[in-house]
Protein backbone atom coordinates (compact mmCIF):
# COMPACT_ATOMS: atom_id res chain seq x y z
CA UNK A 1 0.00 0.00 0.00
CA UNK A 2 1.94 3.28 -0.55
CA UNK A 3 1.39 6.89 0.73
CA UNK A 4 -0.94 8.04 -2.42
CA UNK A 5 -3.83 5.37 -1.37
CA UNK A 6 -3.91 6.52 2.25
CA UNK A 7 -3.86 9.97 1.58
CA UNK A 8 -7.16 9.29 -0.54
CA UNK A 9 -9.01 7.96 2.20
CA UNK A 10 -8.02 11.49 4.22
CA UNK A 11 -9.33 13.50 1.04
CA UNK A 12 -12.49 11.50 1.68
CA UNK A 13 -12.59 12.86 5.53
CA UNK A 14 -11.27 16.05 5.57
CA UNK A 15 -14.61 17.49 4.19
CA UNK A 16 -16.76 16.08 6.79
CA UNK A 17 -14.40 16.88 9.40
CA UNK A 18 -15.13 20.58 8.05
CA UNK A 19 -18.41 20.35 9.66
CA UNK A 20 -17.42 20.10 12.98
CA UNK A 21 -17.44 23.08 15.15
CA UNK A 22 -14.09 24.24 15.48
CA UNK A 23 -13.21 23.22 18.73
CA UNK A 24 -14.92 19.81 18.40
CA UNK A 25 -12.22 19.63 15.44
CA UNK A 26 -9.60 20.09 17.69
CA UNK A 27 -10.77 17.49 20.26
CA UNK A 28 -11.20 14.94 17.60
CA UNK A 29 -7.80 15.01 15.85
CA UNK A 30 -6.71 15.22 19.38
CA UNK A 31 -8.10 12.12 21.02
CA UNK A 32 -6.77 10.46 17.88
CA UNK A 33 -3.33 11.34 19.07
CA UNK A 34 -2.65 14.59 16.91
CA UNK A 35 -0.39 17.33 18.36
CA UNK A 36 -2.00 20.31 19.59
CA UNK A 37 0.32 22.37 19.90
CA UNK A 38 0.67 22.38 16.25
CA UNK A 39 -2.61 24.07 15.74
CA UNK A 40 -1.94 26.54 19.35
CA UNK A 41 -1.78 29.66 16.92
CA UNK A 42 -5.88 29.30 14.95
CA UNK A 43 -8.38 30.10 17.07
CA UNK A 44 -10.47 33.29 18.31
CA UNK A 45 -9.23 36.41 17.62
CA UNK A 46 -9.75 40.00 16.45
CA UNK A 47 -10.58 38.78 12.88
CA UNK A 48 -12.13 35.62 13.02
CA UNK A 49 -14.55 36.59 16.72
CA UNK A 50 -17.85 33.84 16.72
CA UNK A 51 -16.30 32.52 12.97
CA UNK A 52 -13.51 30.56 13.35
CA UNK A 53 -12.25 29.80 10.46
CA UNK A 54 -12.66 25.37 10.47
CA UNK A 55 -11.41 24.91 6.83
CA UNK A 56 -7.90 26.50 7.37
CA UNK A 57 -7.61 24.24 10.73
CA UNK A 58 -8.78 20.86 8.65
CA UNK A 59 -6.31 21.93 6.15
CA UNK A 60 -3.24 22.31 8.61
CA UNK A 61 -4.30 18.98 9.98
CA UNK A 62 -4.15 17.37 6.55
CA UNK A 63 -0.28 19.15 5.83
CA UNK A 64 0.83 17.51 8.96
CA UNK A 65 -1.30 14.34 8.23
CA UNK A 66 0.88 13.86 4.96
CA UNK A 67 4.27 13.44 7.03
CA UNK A 68 3.07 10.46 8.86
CA UNK A 69 4.15 7.39 8.66
CA UNK A 70 1.72 5.07 7.03
CA UNK A 71 0.48 2.92 10.12
CA UNK A 72 -0.14 6.25 12.27
CA UNK A 73 -1.86 7.79 9.10
CA UNK A 74 -4.43 4.13 9.09
CA UNK A 75 -4.66 4.83 12.99
CA UNK A 76 -5.80 8.39 13.27
CA UNK A 77 -8.07 7.98 10.49
CA UNK A 78 -9.69 5.02 12.45
CA UNK A 79 -9.91 7.35 15.23
CA UNK A 80 -11.00 10.39 14.23
CA UNK A 81 -13.67 8.20 12.23
CA UNK A 82 -15.07 6.55 14.98
CA UNK A 83 -15.35 10.11 16.97
CA UNK A 84 -17.45 11.58 13.87
CA UNK A 85 -19.42 9.01 14.17
CA UNK A 86 -20.37 8.91 17.60
CA UNK A 87 -23.44 11.14 19.15
CA UNK A 88 -20.63 13.52 21.33
CA UNK A 89 -20.49 16.22 18.44
CA UNK A 90 -23.13 18.38 16.60
CA UNK A 91 -22.75 18.59 12.86
CA UNK A 92 -24.58 20.97 10.17
CA UNK A 93 -25.23 20.16 6.46
CA UNK A 94 -26.56 22.39 4.32
CA UNK A 95 -29.41 24.68 5.43
CA UNK A 96 -27.79 24.60 8.85
CA UNK A 97 -29.95 21.59 9.66
CA UNK A 98 -28.32 19.30 12.24
CA UNK A 99 -27.10 16.45 10.70
CA UNK A 100 -26.97 12.95 12.29
CA UNK A 101 -24.24 10.40 12.70
CA UNK A 102 -25.83 8.26 10.52
CA UNK A 103 -25.80 10.65 7.61
CA UNK A 104 -22.16 11.47 7.98
CA UNK A 105 -21.73 7.41 7.52
CA UNK A 106 -23.38 7.32 4.37
CA UNK A 107 -21.52 10.49 3.01
CA UNK A 108 -18.04 9.33 3.98
CA UNK A 109 -18.79 5.65 2.68
CA UNK A 110 -20.25 7.25 -0.40
CA UNK A 111 -16.67 9.35 -0.72
CA UNK A 112 -14.45 6.51 0.01
CA UNK A 113 -16.01 3.92 -2.53
CA UNK A 114 -14.89 5.81 -5.47
CA UNK A 115 -11.65 6.18 -3.94
CA UNK A 116 -10.80 2.50 -3.39
CA UNK A 117 -11.83 2.43 0.35
CA UNK A 118 -15.00 1.54 2.00
CA UNK A 119 -15.90 1.50 6.26
CA UNK A 120 -16.10 -1.79 7.81
CA UNK A 121 -16.92 -1.42 11.47
CA UNK A 122 -16.00 2.15 11.43
CA UNK A 123 -12.69 0.86 10.06
CA UNK A 124 -11.22 1.83 6.51
CA UNK A 125 -10.21 -1.35 4.34
CA UNK A 126 -9.43 -1.05 0.68
CA UNK A 127 -11.98 -2.97 -1.46
CA UNK A 128 -9.77 -5.05 -2.91
CA UNK A 129 -9.40 -7.20 0.10
CA UNK A 130 -12.71 -7.89 1.61
CA UNK A 131 -15.75 -6.81 -0.09
CA UNK A 132 -18.21 -5.19 2.71
CA UNK A 133 -21.48 -6.75 0.91
CA UNK A 134 -20.24 -9.87 1.02
CA UNK A 135 -19.01 -9.83 4.74
CA UNK A 136 -22.56 -8.78 5.72
CA UNK A 137 -24.41 -12.30 5.23
CA UNK A 138 -21.45 -14.04 7.42
CA UNK A 139 -21.70 -14.59 10.73
CA UNK A 140 -20.19 -12.85 13.59
CA UNK A 141 -17.67 -15.11 14.48
CA UNK A 142 -16.08 -15.61 10.95
CA UNK A 143 -17.13 -12.16 10.05
CA UNK A 144 -14.97 -10.43 12.91
CA UNK A 145 -11.88 -12.84 12.24
CA UNK A 146 -11.70 -11.94 8.27
CA UNK A 147 -12.24 -8.07 9.42
CA UNK A 148 -9.12 -8.52 11.54
CA UNK A 149 -7.24 -10.46 8.67
CA UNK A 150 -7.84 -7.69 6.41
CA UNK A 151 -7.20 -5.35 8.67
CA UNK A 152 -3.51 -6.88 9.60
CA UNK A 153 -3.10 -7.12 6.09
CA UNK A 154 -3.31 -3.66 5.80
CA UNK A 155 -1.19 -2.55 8.38
CA UNK A 156 1.50 -5.11 6.74
CA UNK A 157 1.14 -7.38 9.72
CA UNK A 158 0.89 -9.85 7.32
CA UNK A 159 1.81 -13.06 9.37
CA UNK A 160 -1.73 -12.46 11.80
CA UNK A 161 -3.40 -11.93 8.75
CA UNK A 162 -3.04 -15.46 7.82
CA UNK A 163 -3.82 -16.09 11.30
CA UNK A 164 -7.10 -14.82 11.78
CA UNK A 165 -7.95 -15.70 7.96
CA UNK A 166 -7.51 -19.81 8.94
CA UNK A 167 -9.41 -18.57 12.69
CA UNK A 168 -12.09 -17.52 10.54
CA UNK A 169 -12.72 -21.08 8.93
CA UNK A 170 -12.32 -22.86 12.32
CA UNK A 171 -15.14 -20.91 13.81
CA UNK A 172 -17.23 -21.62 11.12
CA UNK A 173 -16.14 -25.47 11.41
CA UNK A 174 -17.02 -25.53 14.70
CA UNK A 175 -20.14 -24.24 14.82
CA UNK A 176 -21.44 -26.84 12.21
CA UNK A 177 -20.00 -29.70 14.47
CA UNK A 178 -22.16 -28.28 17.37
CA UNK A 179 -24.99 -27.48 14.84
CA UNK A 180 -24.61 -30.73 13.14
CA UNK A 181 -24.39 -32.74 16.51
CA UNK A 182 -20.94 -34.20 14.74
CA UNK A 183 -19.14 -34.41 18.19
CA UNK A 184 -16.39 -32.63 19.45
CA UNK A 185 -14.02 -31.19 16.76
CA UNK A 186 -10.73 -33.49 16.14
CA UNK A 187 -8.11 -31.47 16.23
CA UNK A 188 -5.73 -34.88 15.49
CA UNK A 189 -7.50 -34.94 11.98
CA UNK A 190 -6.21 -32.43 9.48
CA UNK A 191 -7.78 -28.82 8.81
CA UNK A 192 -8.58 -30.53 5.73
CA UNK A 193 -10.05 -33.28 6.93
CA UNK A 194 -12.31 -30.75 9.14
CA UNK A 195 -13.14 -28.86 6.88
CA UNK A 196 -14.43 -31.90 3.86
CA UNK A 197 -16.30 -33.00 6.95
CA UNK A 198 -18.14 -30.07 8.33
CA UNK A 199 -18.94 -29.10 4.64
CA UNK A 200 -20.49 -32.66 3.86
CA UNK A 201 -22.82 -32.00 6.89
CA UNK A 202 -24.15 -28.85 5.74
CA UNK A 203 -25.52 -30.71 2.94
CA UNK A 204 -24.35 -27.42 0.14
CA UNK A 205 -23.12 -30.03 -2.39
CA UNK A 206 -26.53 -31.48 -2.33
CA UNK A 207 -28.11 -28.07 -2.51
CA UNK A 208 -25.88 -27.07 -5.38
CA UNK A 209 -26.95 -30.14 -6.99
CA UNK A 210 -30.27 -29.57 -6.64
CA UNK A 211 -30.16 -26.03 -8.01
CA UNK A 212 -28.24 -26.53 -11.27
CA UNK A 213 -30.78 -29.12 -11.86
CA UNK A 214 -33.14 -26.57 -11.33
CA UNK A 215 -31.47 -24.38 -14.06
CA UNK A 216 -31.79 -27.56 -16.25
CA UNK A 217 -27.74 -28.38 -16.13
CA UNK A 218 -27.12 -31.84 -17.92
CA UNK A 219 -26.48 -34.44 -15.04
CA UNK A 220 -22.90 -35.28 -15.97
CA UNK A 221 -22.17 -31.52 -16.09
CA UNK A 222 -23.31 -31.46 -12.81
CA UNK A 223 -21.45 -34.86 -11.35
CA UNK A 224 -17.97 -32.75 -12.89
CA UNK A 225 -18.79 -29.83 -11.60
CA UNK A 226 -19.55 -31.15 -7.96
CA UNK A 227 -16.28 -33.10 -8.20
CA UNK A 228 -14.09 -30.13 -9.13
CA UNK A 229 -15.82 -27.69 -6.50
CA UNK A 230 -15.02 -30.43 -3.10
CA UNK A 231 -11.79 -30.81 -5.12
CA UNK A 232 -10.80 -27.25 -5.16
CA UNK A 233 -12.03 -26.91 -1.66
CA UNK A 234 -10.48 -29.43 -0.29
CA UNK A 235 -6.99 -28.26 -1.87
CA UNK A 236 -7.94 -24.48 -1.11
CA UNK A 237 -8.41 -26.07 2.93
CA UNK A 238 -4.82 -27.79 2.49
CA UNK A 239 -3.54 -24.37 1.36
CA UNK A 240 -4.97 -22.46 4.39
CA UNK A 241 -2.68 -25.26 6.42
CA UNK A 242 0.62 -24.92 4.71
CA UNK A 243 0.53 -21.09 5.03
CA UNK A 244 -0.64 -20.74 8.83
CA UNK A 245 2.13 -23.40 9.68
CA UNK A 246 4.69 -22.01 7.31
CA UNK A 247 3.85 -18.26 7.11
CA UNK A 248 2.45 -17.38 10.48
CA UNK A 249 3.54 -16.72 13.87
CA UNK A 250 1.53 -19.82 14.90
CA UNK A 251 4.85 -22.04 15.26
CA UNK A 252 7.32 -18.65 15.46
CA UNK A 253 8.53 -15.68 13.21
CA UNK A 254 8.75 -17.00 9.45
CA UNK A 255 9.51 -15.04 5.93
CA UNK A 256 6.43 -14.54 4.35
CA UNK A 257 4.89 -13.96 0.89
CA UNK A 258 2.16 -11.09 0.50
CA UNK A 259 0.44 -12.26 -2.54
CA UNK A 260 -0.05 -15.19 -0.62
CA UNK A 261 -1.34 -13.69 2.18
CA UNK A 262 -4.16 -12.01 0.47
CA UNK A 263 -4.63 -15.20 -1.13
CA UNK A 264 -5.75 -16.52 1.97
CA UNK A 265 -8.14 -13.78 3.19
CA UNK A 266 -10.08 -14.94 -0.39
CA UNK A 267 -9.75 -18.71 0.01
CA UNK A 268 -11.09 -18.45 3.65
CA UNK A 269 -13.98 -16.18 2.29
CA UNK A 270 -15.34 -18.46 0.04
CA UNK A 271 -14.93 -21.79 2.40
CA UNK A 272 -16.46 -19.81 5.18
CA UNK A 273 -19.55 -18.92 3.04
CA UNK A 274 -20.18 -22.14 1.75
CA UNK A 275 -20.19 -23.30 5.48
CA UNK A 276 -22.92 -20.73 6.87
CA UNK A 277 -25.44 -22.43 5.12
CA UNK A 278 -26.56 -20.01 2.34
CA UNK A 279 -27.67 -22.51 0.13
CA UNK A 280 -31.20 -23.79 0.55
CA UNK A 281 -31.06 -27.61 0.80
Amino acid sequence: MNNIDINSAWAAVAPILRKFDFYDIKDIVGLAGFDLEILKGLGFDANNWGNPNTSQLVSEIGDCFLSFADETKLRFLNTVIEEIFSDRYRVFSYGNEIEEPEGRKERLQYCLDRLGWQLIDNKILPIEVLDRSDLEELEPSAREELIKAATKFRDGDLSEAILSAYAAVESVIARVYRDKSLGEVDYSKSFQHRCKKALEATGVYTAIDGQLTGIEWKEGDIKVFRANLEGSLKQAAHVLQLLRNNMSNAHGSKPVIKPLVFDSIKWSQIIVRLLSEKYDV
